[in-house]
């Protein structure tokens, strides 16, 4: 018969958060459930991601935080670009009316990933409290958007939080096919551009292994964030220059 999880934390606003070993394990009703309540406030966020942990609800619950055992995360060096994609970067980079912008419109791009769920979920976790807080923190240097602009539209994007260089993925949207993706590669060619080892990617989902993400003990993301937390955090923009981080230029013939 499974153990019974210890009792669920409660927090008031501004409290600090209890250690990630103490979220609820396998075999608990919510693994990797690790306290309730608090606030959504910047302070807040940057806490709890600094210590591995993120909140997650659907409208109508209370605030939760998670800290998952073990975490997926995409190591950047890892990510895997299989050829058909490939080409399609090329095409993309290759044509004049589509780029890739950060933080020209991360409403825009929270707004779109609020109603484009992850595969398999029942509705959205991004509420509106989640949205009014994660622009809150993209406007104090926290939160950013990395988008896909195809003929001076939004096409796709994702937004991430980033502390150091600490970078958390959240979500990502699409409206035209692989859009998401083209995003994605394009923060991958940053973070390698800035010597940013790793992207944390909460849960296990098949989607983001077929790209190259895996898990790994929580000990041993915590110890990989708290490197990238003591680190000067990139300027956050793109530069074409940086698709060579996947796409190399080949060299001119002799």
């Amino acid at each position: 018969m499974p153990s019974q999880p210890p009792p669920l934390a409660w927090l008031r606003p501004g409290e600090d958060f209890p250690p990630a070993s103490q979220a609820w394990s396998e075999g608990s009703p919510a693994p990797g459930l690790l306290a309730a309540g608090g606030a959504l406030d910047v302070d807040s966020l940057c806490q709890a991601y600094s210590q591995g942990i993120f909140p997650w609800f659907s409208e109508g619950q209370p605030i939760l935080w998670w800290s998952p055992n073990p975490r997926m995360v995409l190591n950047v060096s890892e990510f895997r670009l299989h050829p058909s994609f490939r080409k399609t970067l090329q095409k993309f980079r290759k044509t004049a009316l589509c780029e890739i912008r950060i933080d020209s419109a991360f409403e825009q791009v929270i707004g779109a990933c609020a109603i484009s769920p992850r595969a398999g979920q029942a509705g959205t976790w991004i509420v509106p409290d989640m949205i009014a807080a994660y622009s809150a923190l993209h406007r104090a240097g926290f939160a950013h958007s990395v988008e896909v602009w195809v003929n001076d539209q939004l096409a796709g994007g994702l937004y991430c939080v980033a502390l150091g260089k600490a970078v958390f993925g959240e979500s990502m949207f699409s409206r035209l096919t692989d859009a998401s993706k083209i995003a994605l590669a394009a923060l991958i060619c940053f973070c390698r551009r800035h010597a940013i080892g790793q992207i944390d990617c909460q849960q296990n989902t098949r989607h983001l292994a077929s790209l190259g993400a895996r898990e790994i003990p929580r000990d041993q993301f915590l110890k990989q964030v708290a490197v990238g937390l003591a680190q000067t955090a990139p300027v956050w923009r793109f530069d074409t220059l940086y698709w060579n981080e996947l796409l190399p230029s080949k060299p001119s013939p002799t």
